[in-house]
């Protein structure tokens, strides 16, 4: 692993499914399931990221693999804390002088949850946090100018949630989010395969499912993909058959959540804003969910504005946390008004 310089700054996207860090060195230097496996009979720690996501299902009950992150706020403090402590430290190595830090967090976190990634970032390292709204990273990840006073509206399609928002002069002018996003896709699928085809799968064969075959208006040509499983009455391995238009039939509950929720944010937006997403670029889309087959012509159909999916979506907030670190010195500077960074910090 490489190591930078003392003293760097790095943008971190604190996501619910994966953490990824940016670094101006490197770019992503990293790409993790936000995951850990525990032994819950010794509380020890076994392993974090992609190696504990290979656990997941595969454990005798004593080890539990858990995400410390649920719906972008965190849930096991001590978890988060350890393993931001490990990731910081795979991509700054050992340092005397530790990162300054831009991580983004969700629209309408309280005080407290902010205060609670703050710290978790200090205790792994980090000698100053700054905060940015999870929509308004995306806009710069997504090269989106953001700075004048004119509507721009991002629709980020997590893991766990969608972050919805408005934005003008560097700040966001309205923001909407919902506890529906792509692991509401995979649960969906879950659900359906159990009801229809009698065939209990796990999410990670449901992501794979929905990777292949998935979307949300019908497709051109219908796509027909093997699922295994068990199966629920006998409890024997079995397999099924599931089709394009099924996964469109299971898939309906959370897409009209999330076009329903774009348009309430539409409905919120001051007048003068959302009037100025008709004659520019209308919505863009990010986040790993934005990939889904459909999803821009889905919500095109139910807004009557142009939808565009960003370049590489599943990293726009990452790359958006590492552009916004230009904002760390100028804030306290000049900036204050216009700067979309919270600083906490020493």
């Amino acid at each position: 692993m490489k190591k930078f310089s003392l003293g760097m700054d790095v943008g971190i996207d604190l996501g619910s499914t994966s953490v990824k860090i940016y670094t101006q060195n490197s770019q992503i230097a990293l790409n993790e399931p936000t995951m850990v496996a525990v032994n819950i009979d010794s509380d020890e720690i076994l392993a974090f990221g992609s190696e504990a996501l290979h656990m997941l299902g595969r454990t005798p009950e004593h080890i539990e693999v858990v995400r410390p992150l649920q719906y972008g706020r965190i849930k096991h403090f001590r978890l988060a804390e350890t393993m931001l402590t490990q990731y910081v430290r795979q991509v700054c190595g050992s340092r005397i002088l530790m990162p300054r830090v831009v991580v983004c967090v969700p629209a309408g976190v309280s005080e407290v949850e902010k205060q609670e990634v703050v710290e978790s970032l200090r205790a792994a390292g980090a000698r100053k946090v700054c905060l940015i709204e999870t929509v308004v990273a995306a806009a710069l990840g997504a090269d989106l100018d953001i700075s004048k006073p004119r509507g721009v509206m991002v629709c980020d399609i997590g893991g766990d949630t969608t972050d919805i928002g408005v934005m003008s002069v560097n700040g966001t002018a309205v923001s909407h989010w919902i506890k529906y996003a792509g692991n509401s896709f995979n649960e969906a699928l879950v659900e359906y395969m159990r009801k229809a085809h009698n065939l209990i799968i796990g999410p990670k064969t449901a992501e794979i499912l929905k990777k292949e075959a998935g979307c949300v208006v019908a497709r051109e040509k219908s796509v027909t993909v093997t699922a295994k499983g068990r199966n629920a009455e006998t409890g024997m391995p079995d397999m099924a058959k599931v089709t394009s238009e099924e996964m469109l039939e299971a898939f309906e509950e959370p897409a009209v959540r999330i076009y329903r929720a774009v348009q309430h944010t539409l409905e919120t937006a001051p007048p003068a804003l959302a009037g100025d997403l008709l004659g520019g670029g209308g919505i863009t889309l990010t986040g790993g969910g934005a990939q889904l087959y459909g999803m821009d012509k889905l919500i095109a159909r139910h807004t009557n504005l142009a939808v565009t999916t960003a370049m590489e979506p599943g990293l726009c907030v990452a790359l958006g946390t590492g552009k916004a670190i230009k904002f760390m010195d100028t804030r306290d500077k000049f900036e204050k008004d216009t700067s979309p960074l919270d600083v906490f910090g020493y």
